[in-house]
């Protein structure tokens, strides 16, 4: 990699790991759709949604670079991707400053997404800001206490699933519906395989840190089978938008089947390999194979 000046905006760029941005967007993008489905569309809060939600995940990797690093987690046996404050390509202070812009940008598209919402949702517009102020506070509690005691699945199926999947269609439709939830939890689970990707990777060195994640607890063959059966409840759930007549049975095949082809694909490599930096390979695949789910399932959901 060619040198990087301390500070500089392609330091920021790695800093904010873009590929990240997919598990932001996927959930606005799942919720979206359904309120398509069911003729709610909106597209103003739709975009907002996903510019909160974007800004809120660069302030989530910020704080995650910046905690790290303070911490000491970010040692020189590190088997992922490298981090911006440990490599020295942003300062602490520099970063500190990043966190509180993106979190106030964030909180800028929110009061946007407000005023659009006000007076039209059921409770007038209050819940969301209780949703919001959720998302930073546990954008904090997340690095700094909750992914070193193993609560790191439970977060993502609720911040990446039914948070930005519920609230992206309750903004346009004023209501939450069962297959919300169903939805919900589907997204939650698919992403959830990039957590448990990254934390399967670490495990060792995790270990050493104190970070004592599901994997770090209940050892390797079961972060493997997490990691499968993760995508094959996500896959079967699916199975709920058929039974309602929300997508056809086609589509579900080229869908949920298609993903969970993929994922099996990505797991048989995984599982392979088992340890080292080969296993980054595996964090690409996964979040590609995430990806196709969400763009798959929102098409069917609106064909």
């Amino acid at each position: 990699m060619k040198a990087i000046t301390t500070n500089s905006f392609y330091a920021w760029i790695l800093a904010a790991r873009p590929k990240t941005l997919t598990g932001a967007v996927i959930p606005v993008l799942i919720g979206s759709s359904l309120a398509f489905a069911d003729g709610k569309f909106d597209i103003i809060p739709a975009l907002l949604c996903v510019l909160f939600a974007c800004g809120m995940q660069i302030a989530a990797n910020f704080i995650n670079d910046l905690y790290d690093y303070l911490k000491g987690s970010d040692r020189a046996d590190r088997l992922g991707p490298e981090r911006a404050c440990a490599q020295g390509w942003i300062t602490p202070i520099a970063m500190k400053r990043g966190i509180a812009g993106t979190l106030i940008f964030s909180c800028l598209m929110g009061c946007a997404l407000l005023q659009q919402c006000w007076g039209r949702l059921p409770h007038g517009g209050w819940e969301l800001i209780l949703l919001g102020l959720l998302c930073v506070i546990f954008a904090f509690l997340y690095t700094t206490i909750l992914s070193y005691q193993g609560w790191g699945d439970l977060l993502v199926l609720v911040f990446f699933g039914f948070i930005p999947v519920g609230g992206t269609y309750y903004v346009q439709a004023h209501i939450i519906t069962a297959d919300v939830w169903v939805a919900s939890l589907i997204c939650g689970l698919v992403i959830d395989t990039l957590l448990v990707v990254n934390n399967y990777r670490d495990r060792e060195q995790d270990a050493l840190s104190g970070k004592r994640t599901l994997i770090v607890r209940f050892g390797e063959p079961f972060g493997r089978y997490l990691y499968l059966g993760l995508g094959i409840a996500a896959a079967l759930l699916s199975l709920w938008f058929v039974y309602n007549d929300k997508i056809e049975p086609l589509a579900f095949i080229w869908a949920p089947c298609v993903y969970l082809y993929l994922h099996v694909l990505t797991w048989r490599k995984m599982a392979a390999i088992r340890s080292g930096k080969k296993l980054n390979s595996i964090l690409g695949e996964t979040s590609r194979n995430m990806l196709f789910f969400g763009l798959l399932l929102s098409l069917a959901f609106i064909q």
